[in-house]
């Protein structure tokens, strides 16, 4: 693995600014031009599916079969973000929202980094100015604890925040968890524009819809099409208990996945959608969960905090 990772390093990394994470100040994000997706095998059951190598798999690009560059399984660490409604209609969820959270924060390996934005009519970065990501329990705690909910809701504008976020995470394996009712009436952003960003980041995008029947905000489908656009899922909780459990399984999710990266089938142009198909080849009846296949962002949109 090492020596795969000079090898690609030596001939296309570009290294940027050095950022501050708890624990480790001099942390270094090496940018390489492989092509990374998540990757979730599961049995008819459902279950998740561990022990598969790199052979195991096959990776084709427009039709058109591609070397595996890069290979992750199991228990890797990932870079994770948490997108949490902080609206006026979450108020009376806002508790069991952010012990959920916690728990999810907890049952997440300690070689995670993450960070937590949270939303209303603006964007809020969690995390104290200079510290992108954090592995501390206290400090994510604290974040849960001062957020004071109210006004409308920017899920757009959260995500297009979150993508450019993550994208600074020094794990291959990324992710990001939105919990929303999927309502929108505050954004400068459009959906088909964050859409655009989602297939050009490598981050799985998981979506948790919770909302009262009579909510005239709630919108599922947005929620579905955000989850479905990145390779991830969608879950819809019909009780506070079955939210806890939700963010458990996308824990357990995440732990269990395979990270694989290849190289473009040929160069790619701003904007241009590549369809990628990940089977596996070894065995039958297992099913793969991941994006259709990835587009560099058609132009860089730059995302604020405040």
């Amino acid at each position: 693995m090492l020596a795969l990772l000079i090898a690609v390093i030596a001939t296309m990394a570009s290294v940027p600014l050095a950022q501050q994470r708890d624990g480790n100040p001099f942390s270094i994000a090496v940018n390489v031009e492989l092509v990374v997706f998540n990757v979730t095998v599961v049995d008819a059951k459902g279950h998740h599916i561990a022990g598969l190598k790199s052979s195991d798999f096959r990776v084709s690009e427009d039709g058109r079969p591609l070397n595996i560059r890069f290979f992750e399984a199991g228990d890797a660490p990932a870079s994770v973000g948490l997108l949490i409604d902080n609206s006026g209609s979450m108020r009376n969820k806002r508790g069991a929202v952010h012990e959920a959270a916690l728990d999810f924060v907890n049952a997440s390996s300690a070689r995670d980094e993450m960070f937590v934005l949270y939303f209303d009519e603006r964007v809020h970065m969690g995390l104290p100015s200079g510290i992108a990501f954090t592995n501390d329990v206290n400090r994510m705690r604290s974040v849960f604890d001062g957020m004071a909910p109210g006004g409308k809701t920017a899920l757009y504008d959260a995500l297009a925040a979150g993508l450019a976020h993550i994208a600074s995470g020094t794990r291959e394996r990324r992710a990001l968890i939105v919990f929303s009712d999927g309502g929108d009436n505050a954004s400068r952003h459009r959906l088909d524009d964050v859409l655009q960003t989602a297939r050009g980041s490598s981050a799985t995008i998981y979506t948790i819809g919770m909302y009262d029947a009579d909510d005239p905000d709630k919108n599922p489908g947005v929620l579905r099409k955000i989850a479905e656009t990145s390779g991830g899922r969608a879950y819809f909780p019909k009780s506070l208990k079955d939210n806890e459990k939700v963010w458990g399984e996308i824990a357990g999710e995440i732990r269990s996945q395979y990270t694989i990266g290849f190289l473009p089938g040929r160069a790619v142009r701003n904007g241009e959608f590549r369809n990628v198909k990940v089977e596996v080849g070894s065995r039958r009846n297992l099913s793969v969960i991941t994006r259709k296949g990835y587009a560099l962002p058609a132009s860089a949109d730059s995302a604020e905090f405040r």
